[in-house]
Parts: C-alpha cells; structure tokens; sequence
C-alpha cells in the first residue's frame, strides 16, 4: 500500500478526505507530504502546513473531526516517544528554564496581542454564559473568578502568571482590592505596569517559587500548563505557603482528560515551549494534605468561541502587524487547532476553588 493510501485511509473515520471539496477537507499540494507524516506524526504535520505543502479552508473543523475520532492516538514517532522520555528524565520547567515561554511567547510582541485579543487583553479562555461578544466574555470572566474568591475591600491578592494585568486592574478598580501580579514575561510587565499606573498594583517580574509572603486571596490564570508535572506539589507548596489560613485560591487551567508527562510535540517547539496540561487526577493528587477542594467548574466549549474570536481578529488585523507569512501559517494553526481540539472535548478548561483549611460555613458554587 502506497504511503497516499495509507494516509487516505487513517483519514476515513474521521469522514476526511484528501482534495476534497468540504471546508474540512485537506488539500495536499507536495506528493511528499504522505511519507512525511506517517513518519514525523503531529509534528510534522504541523510543520508541513507551515511550508505550505499542504491546507484546508476550515483548519478548526479539520482539527475537530481528527481529535473526535480520536485518530490523533493512532499515529506515534519516534520522536514523540524522546519527547516523553525527556520529560522524565529532566525538569523541563525548572528555575533556570521559567522564563523561556515568557521570552519565545509572551515576548514576540505586544502588538500581536493586541490585535489578536479583546480591549483587556485577557489572554485565557472567555465566559460566554451570557455574552455575545468577545470584550463582554472576558469581562464576565474576569467577575465570574473575583465573585468566587468573594473579595472585599482591602484584601492583599496575589495573580500567580497575572499577564498583561487585566485580572489585577480589574479587581483593583471593581473590588477595591490590592494586586500583587507576577509573571515571566518582561513585556508584559512593560505594558502591565503602564496599564496599571495609579492602581495599588505591583507588578513583578518573578518566578513563582521565589514568592515568600502572605495573601487574603491567590489567583492563577492560564499559567499552571507551564508549571510541568514534576513541579505541581512545589507550585501548591507555594500556594499554601504564601495563603493565609482559611482563605481561598482559584486555579484556572485548561487540563487533559488523561495524565501525561509531555505536550503535544508542534505546540511545544513552536508556541509554548516546555508546556504540558495537566488532568484533574495530577491537579488533585498535588493538593493533598495541603488544600481543600470546595469547588470545580468545567467550560471547556467556551475555549473554541474565544480561539474563534481571537482568529478572527488575528485575520482582521493582520495588515497592521508586522511578522512573515511563515508566522501567519503557524499562528493560525495554533489557534485553530486549538479550537478544534475544545470543540472535540479533548481539552478542557477549569475553574478549581481551593481553600487553606476549609471553608468553616461552607463553600457556596457560584456559576
């Protein structure tokens, strides 16, 4: 069986087909294409949309279609086997590697994100319970996580991975609340720092592990997936280190439906280096004798509306930016990909409330 056919038929249960005339159909312009799959997996099948040897009109209902036949387990590399083994033999996300994704993502630009996401710059997944929009998403997210942590007047906060800081001004300026933010990356704190200018925030550029003072209240957004799984008991050490008793945490994370110890190879090499999702077993094994569980919200499918969106403006905008079209390519494959792989319920994103000793009258679930 020639390599074509071979591919042709891995495609077939997810109702793929190969120039074909459905918007998720693939289009394969290098007849070397084939070979190159079945032999490199995901990452070189990423990498050869990059080279343009191959496209699809609609990549998010490729993605889709491939994850909820769940075809992405039938084929396996040898490379994607070293990345495992290299996961386990060294800390990927050790001190001396925490600022590597600050500089190879974070740091491309804020001109980028910018254009790409909504006028907060809220760089995590959206609430869209009850919004239409993208903007009001992301401030319906931004309330959901203070009403949880019940802030008040006063509180000393601290945003573990605080981005651009629209959590921290957000509660400052709604909540009346103190924001300490910190995170890897130096242009965010640049624009962080601007943004928050007046507020009584302290943005910092700073590892999580080196954190060494108390807090009312401790927030986490989008930042535990470069925690890596050696270091989730260190991370939850540092929570209740740094939470004072009887007081809450709230960890917003996208998660695995399994354990694993590596990330998926593309996104790894080219948008979030030494990442890796957690799954609410690994989450949950590492809180143990530390932290109580008062609550976890699941919204997964909320993540594919906001990829959407940030796609759309990533097209929109993309005559103001200035990056190649090789960059173009990878980008709108990480964020359809992405949307695809939500949509399918192969990722998902939670909201886990924790608390230091419990909540003595109760936790009540705010949705």
């Amino acid at each position: 069986m020639t390599a074509k056919q071979t591919f042709i038929n891995y495609l077939a249960p997810a109702d793929i087909k190969v120039n074909g005339s459905r918007p998720w159909d693939i289009q394969v312009y290098n007849p070397k294409f084939y070979t190159r799959v079945l032999a490199g997996g995901s990452l070189a099948l990423g990498e050869s949309y990059i080279d343009g040897w191959w496209d699809c009109r609609a990549l998010d209902q490729f993605f889709y279609r491939l994850l909820k036949a769940r075809l992405d387990t039938k084929v396996k590399d040898w490379k994607q086997i070293f990345h495992v083994i290299k996961a386990k033999i060294l800390n990927l996300q050790s001190k001396s590697r925490a600022y590597e994704v600050g500089k190879r993502h974070y740091d491309i630009g804020n001109d980028l994100y910018k254009n790409m996401l909504d006028k907060r710059m809220v760089y995590s997944c959206g609430y869209w319970k009850d919004a239409k929009t993208l903007d009001k998403a992301q401030e319906a997210k931004l309330d959901l996580i203070c009403k949880k942590l019940k802030l008040k007047k006063g509180m000393k906060v601290l945003d573990i991975g605080c981005g651009w800081g629209s959590l921290a001004k957000y509660a400052a300026e709604k909540y009346k609340v103190k924001v300490v933010g910190v995170t890897v990356s130096k242009e965010q704190v640049k624009l962080a720092r601007e943004l928050c200018k007046g507020l009584p925030i302290e943005i910092r550029l700073q590892d999580y592990r080196k954190i060494n003072e108390q807090f009312d209240r401790i927030v986490s957004v989008g930042m535990f997936e470069h925690v890596g799984y050696k270091n989730y008991k260190t991370y939850v050490k540092v929570v209740n280190r740094c939470l004072k008793p009887n007081r809450l945490f709230l960890l917003h994370t996208i998660g695995r439906n399994t354990s694993s110890t590596t990330a998926d190879p593309w996104i790894s090499k080219y948008i979030f280096p030494n990442s890796v999702l957690p799954s609410a077993k690994q989450i949950a094994a590492a809180s143990e004798r530390m932290l109580v569980l008062e609550d976890w919200y699941s919204f997964g499918p909320d993540y594919d509306k906001t990829l959407m969106a940030w796609h759309n403006n990533f097209v929109k905008n993309w005559h103001k930016l200035n990056y190649d079209q090789r960059f173009y390519r990878m980008w709108k494959y990480y964020l359809l990909a992405c949307a695809g792989s939500f949509r399918a319920r192969s990722t998902q994103v939670w909201q886990v409330v924790f608390s230091k000793n419990g909540v003595k009258e109760g936790y009540r679930s705010i949705r």
